[in-house]
């Protein structure tokens, strides 16, 4: 069969070096890590022009999704985004000099506080996410609609397996 791209490479030299090792399953883990750097890569070099790193939007986009006023708590945005409270603590420090979100009591918690949207957070992310979209739609043009929904489902199936 021809060389189709790296992860090819990588699994023949595996078929070579280790006979006794089965890497077909890296034919997908391997294209899927590899996909996942590509795709943060072109993230990351869209929101530059924004001064905007990837983590921060990750941040700014689970206020947005929250619908208005654009709140939501430090504990449910560092597990919305999979990290500690001390990673996310020191993402809206940075958030917050910068103007972007604000922190104010939680009326629900006299211990908490809630994050908000401020006005300039609001309008980057809005810019953030039209960017966003035009480089997911760039990231899998080369996949036809059927294509699409077709990975789609197995992509799903193979999360859903995965996930907690």
């Amino acid at each position: 069969r021809p060389i189709g791209d790296a992860v090819d490479v990588i699994i023949d030299a595996w078929h070579r070096e280790r006979p006794d090792l089965d890497p077909s399953a890296k034919a997908v883990t391997g294209r899927i890590v590899r996909l996942g750097s590509l795709f943060q890569q072109a993230y990351d070099d869209a929101f530059a022009d924004l001064a905007l790193p990837a983590g921060h939007y990750g941040v700014l986009v689970a206020l947005r999704r929250a619908g208005a006023p654009y709140e939501r708590t430090p504990t449910d945005l560092a597990r919305s985004r999979m990290m500690t409270s001390g990673g996310m603590t020191a993402v809206l420090d940075r958030l917050e000099r910068g103007g972007l979100v604000a922190r104010r009591p939680n009326p629900d918690d006299r211990r908490g506080s809630l994050v908000g949207l401020t006005p300039e957070g609001l309008a980057l992310v809005e810019a953030a996410m039209a960017v966003h979209t035009e480089v997911e739609h760039r990231l899998v043009a080369g996949l036809d609609p059927d294509e699409r929904d077709h990975l789609v489902t197995l992509l799903r199936k193979l999360l859903a397996s995965l996930e907690p």
